[in-house]
């Protein structure tokens, strides 16, 4: 497979570094009684994927969430990303096999795309954060609109990402190829291991030998 027929998508938090202090996420999610998981999941389909925070948004995240629209977090300065050790040189090895983007599921407010460039550049060609698409991942269309926009079949995918759901089971239910990063976590549901041949990495330095992996397999 060239260059040019491959893509390598990478998720965000999680899987390139951490985010050095609770976002309006952590906060929001904090503040539901629904619980973290629950309220997350919420949070994809009426936070996640608009493009600015108004007074609706804020009233219908709110309800969502079961909490006081004055329990909002406003004005939140944006957690910096700090970067896994071994980032940099995973994605100079992964950039050397395919074409690099990042998917990732974040807010308007969260998301930072110069000090992005300024980090991943020039080893990550794209970002495509769900507050821009409109679509935050498991949900299909998330994948396919990186699909469409780089130009490559969505089975030409390799998704490299830590959360179970959003990003293997989104990213296998889409069509895609998925590496998940586990950091010493028990696999969730080991019979995507043989049913969609996802690979399971501790790091994303680990993970570099598993995408080429994926990238050969599709070569033959």
């Amino acid at each position: 497979m060239t260059r040019a027929q491959a893509l390598i998508s990478l998720d965000i938090g999680g899987t390139l570094g951490s985010a050095q202090g609770p976002g309006l996420a952590a906060r929001l999610a904090a503040a539901s009684p629904l619980g973290p998981k629950e309220a997350r999941r919420v949070m994809r389909d009426v936070l996640h994927t608009v493009p600015e925070i108004t007074e609706a948004v804020v009233d219908r995240v709110c309800l969502a969430l079961r909490i006081e629209p004055s329990d909002f977090p406003r004005d939140l300065p944006v957690a910096p990303l700090v970067l896994f050790p071994g980032t940099v040189e995973a994605l100079q090895a992964l950039s050397d096999m395919a074409s690099v983007v990042t998917l990732s599921n974040v807010t308007c407010t969260e998301a930072d795309p110069e000090r992005l460039l300024d980090l991943l550049s020039p080893w990550v060609g794209a970002h495509f954060p769900s507050c821009r698409t409109g679509y935050a991942k498991p949900d299909d269309r998330a994948f396919q609109t990186v699909a469409e926009e780089c130009g490559v079949e969505l089975s030409r995918i390799v998704h490299v990402g830590d959360d179970w759901e959003c990003d293997i089971q989104g990213a296998t239910t889409a069509g895609a190829r998925a590496v998940w990063i586990s950091h010493g976590r028990t696999i969730p549901d080991p019979r995507l291991l043989v049913e969609q041949r996802v690979r399971v990495a501790h790091d994303l330095v680990d993970a570099v030998t598993h995408v080429r992996h994926h990238l050969t397999r599709s070569d033959s």
